[in-house]
């Protein structure tokens, strides 16, 4: 590969042409810090064309020195036919593999663009490419990093910024377009781990199958827009809220049970102090009881009215009630 170190000037350089680059939302600051402290270590590596140059490698090293507003910069500079676009775009790969690595995004238009951009054959890509980027050779990653891909751009920037699993990337790229856009205003108000983003959305996609609707209606059900608009509520209390809406509305015979529940603990009449719950979901028989007292005066309070609780007929229905209440498949919950 023959180049030769030039001065080129900014305007001769086409910033717009990104054929070689995969940066996402790429961080700046330590680049910038670098360049202001010491100057540029690294030309750019530049191609010939036939009015202007494209730029193989050093994208974010551009994008940084026009922020310092110079007119020209220090360029290696290779000839238009000295080798294939898939060549140089291997090059670009393997220069930011050793100086910086790539986020989940990256890798997914580095793959995305090795097929259909360079038209690199898909089993080639998953022997020869997955693991050049730090993943397992095998087709269903190279279909889950493909499909983040075409997502939208603000998908792509809640998948970084959550660090989202391969396992729910999956379960977006199974929603239309618009469907994950409604998502994202939901989303920042809850606290999401893996697991409740990845029970959310199964039972959206669950609920938007068998009713046979648009997950954006579900949303805007007045159950889950209650307690999406409840700002005295905490993200984590939103999202257990939201997560019970969803279980009735997938399972409305839990839904069922759930109110019966209610009823017969609200006819217990509990004081304060004393609360009673169910298994989750009546995926098991019995009670939980929860105390809560602050002084020995609240303790003997509580004592005595637990003392009291076997003589209550209310209490006894209770009892039977969960001893009774179907432990659910969710075919039977589904009715």
């Amino acid at each position: 590969m023959k180049e030769s170190i030039q001065r080129i000037s900014l305007q001769d350089i086409d910033l717009a042409d990104e054929t070689f680059s995969v940066n996402f939302r790429p961080n700046l600051e330590p680049l910038r810090a670098s360049i202001q402290a010491v100057g540029l270590l690294q030309p750019v590596l530049l191609q010939e064309t036939d009015d202007r140059y494209r730029i193989v490698c050093g994208f974010r090293r551009l994008w940084v020195l026009r922020e310092s507003e110079r007119d020209e910069i220090p360029a290696r500079v290779v000839g238009p036919i000295t080798a294939d676009d898939l060549e140089w775009f291997l090059l670009s790969l393997q220069e930011n593999l050793t100086t910086r690595g790539f986020n989940p995004v990256e890798k997914a238009i580095a793959l995305w663009k090795l097929i259909h951009r360079f038209k690199v054959e898909p089993n080639r890509v998953v022997q020869a490419y997955l693991p050049l980027l730090s993943l397992e050779p095998n087709e269903k990653i190279l279909k889950t990093y493909l499909s983040l891909a075409e997502m939208e751009e603000e998908v792509k920037r809640f998948v970084l910024d959550e660090k989202v699993s391969r396992s729910n990337i999956r379960l977006l790229s199974q929603m239309r377009s618009e469907e994950r856009r409604a998502l994202l205003p939901v989303f920042s108000l809850l606290k999401l781990g893996e697991n409740r983003l990845r029970e959310i959305l199964t039972l959206l996609m669950e609920i938007s199958r068998r009713e046979r609707t648009d997950l954006r209606e579900i949303l805007d059900r007045p159950e889950i827009e209650a307690v999406l608009s409840d700002r005295e509520l905490t993200p984590h209390q939103r999202t257990e809220r939201v997560k019970k809406a969803l279980m009735g509305l997938r399972y409305p015979r839990m839904k069922g049970l759930e109110e019966a529940f209610e009823e017969r603990r609200r006819a217990l009449r509990l004081p304060e102090g004393i609360t009673l719950h169910h298994s989750p979901y009546f995926e098991g028989k019995g009670l939980r009881m929860e105390l809560r007292f602050e002084s020995m005066e609240e303790y003997r309070a509580i004592l005595s009215a637990l003392s009291e609780l076997p003589n209550q007929e209310a209490f006894r229905k209770l009892v039977e009630f969960c001893e009774d209440a179907p432990l659910p498949n969710r075919t039977n919950l589904s009715r």
